[in-house]
């Protein structure tokens, strides 16, 4: 599991909503929603806030240390030695993480976090009087690791800028997002190329690939410039490439740009949750509305609007919430009020009841809750909750742990939402 897994794991065990969480770390619900979804990592101080509160070690919510390993007791100036196995394990983490981060000055600032991290929790324990002083560290500590994070990201920046000009058949290129249409889902790019070298006859054509397509738009020539307009399907993965044309009708193409993310930015923020899952089940047969307590289970799901520049709001204008197994429906849910295992205010929540059926399960099966999203410009997408793998045990129990080796995925036609 990653660190954002982890934290949406005993967040829910603890029955608290985003906002909840955010409220007792003193950070806003966003911050919650990035950590979940592993767009964005805790600070440390966060972290430490994390464990206290969930009662786990930090090298648990860091994917290092089991829950419920044993807690060494080193000499209050030392760590023991599996405390720093947890540090170079802790720091690949982060490494692995922040690829920027790999070079060696950036590493013992990293080195350095984690150690007082360990060290300051085991003395905090100890002498409470030395919060001030391990937190004064840490924060410093941070300031150093931002400040090298982002010199080395500035030097990395510009050696890539040097070898793609080196490698580059253009002599000047560039693509500009000029405008998106949300009624029709599509973006329109303006284009331009200039070979580095030009003879008489040379033409181009420039490469609108949208995932779906490749669309071939012929360029217009200008003093030596190649430019054109180009509208295509509105996704999460564009690319723009141009093909100069020799006049013996030899072919070489250039890479202009790369947008990813475009429809995922253009949709309302979504957050699906679910207040139970079915950790385990006697056997390969699960009713997917019900706890093996009997307890019902139920999805809510918080929305919010988006504001995409030039086109408009967007906002959610109708949902539906359903149980999914490899991506298949099992059946939709049905909207509810606030189940009364809900304390406080949920007031920003749709509640659903998922439905009273039963599915058989084989090794490996992927089983999640998702809901199917129309927002005021009549676009559909997906949004999921955490997925969860079956394992069959040796007594043919099955056991159901949360993964992300399948990814959120918005497009609806990777999903098959008929019942049989």
């Amino acid at each position: 599991m990653t660190i954002g897994q982890r934290i949406a794991q005993k967040r829910k065990e603890q029955n608290l909503s985003q906002e909840a969480l955010g409220e007792k770390l003193g950070v806003s619900r966003q911050s919650i929603y990035k950590w979940e979804s592993d767009a964005a990592l805790p600070e440390i101080d966060k972290l430490v806030a994390l464990s206290k509160l969930f009662g786990v070690p930090v090298g648990w919510l860091l994917g290092v240390e089991e829950e419920t390993a044993p807690q060494e007791e080193p000499a209050a100036d030392e760590l023991t030695e599996g405390q720093l196995q947890m540090v170079e394990e802790i720091v690949n983490r982060y490494l692995a993480a922040h690829p920027a981060a790999k070079k060696p000055r950036q590493w013992l600032k990293v080195l350095a976090a984690v150690i007082v991290v360990l060290v300051g929790i085991h003395l905090f324990n100890r002498l409470e009087g030395l919060d001030n002083r391990y937190h004064t560290l840490q924060n410093t500590v941070g300031n150093l690791n931002h400040t090298v994070t982002n010199q080395i990201s500035g030097i990395t920046k510009r050696v890539e800028e040097i070898l793609k000009a080196q490698n580059s058949l253009a002599a000047d290129y560039g693509a500009e997002l000029l405008r998106t249409d949300l009624g029709a889902n599509t973006v329109t790019f303006s284009m331009r190329a200039m070979p580095k070298t030009f003879v008489d006859g040379m033409s181009a054509v420039f490469l609108v690939n949208s995932g779906a397509e490749t669309k071939e738009v012929a360029a217009v020539s200008n003093g030596g410039t190649f430019s054109a307009e180009a509208t295509t399907a509105l996704t999460d993965s564009i690319s723009l490439s141009v093909v100069f044309i020799t006049p013996d009708g030899k072919r070489q193409t250039q890479l202009l740009e790369t947008y990813t993310g475009l429809f995922s930015n253009s949709i309302p923020w979504v957050n699906v949750s679910c207040n139970h899952v079915w950790f385990s089940v006697p056997s390969g047969t699960v009713n997917v509305g019900r706890a093996p307590d009997g307890r019902n289970i139920y999805a809510y799901v918080d929305a919010g609007v988006t504001k995409v520049e030039g086109a408009g709001v967007v906002e959610v204008e109708s949902m539906q919430v359903g149980v999914f197994v490899n991506r298949k429906l099992i059946g939709w849910g049905e909207e509810c009020a606030q189940p009364k295992e809900f304390q406080g205010d949920w007031s920003h929540s749709r509640f659903f009841c998922l439905p009273d059926a039963e599915v058989t399960l084989r090794d490996g099966d992927q089983m999640c809750v998702a809901a199917l999203i129309t927002d005021n410009y009549g676009r559909q997408f997906m949004k999921n909750d955490l997925c969860y793998t079956a394992v069959y045990k040796e007594d043919g129990s099955i056991l159901l742990d949360n993964v992300y080796d399948s990814a959120y995925d918005v497009d609806v036609s990777h999903w098959d939402l008929s019942v049989e």
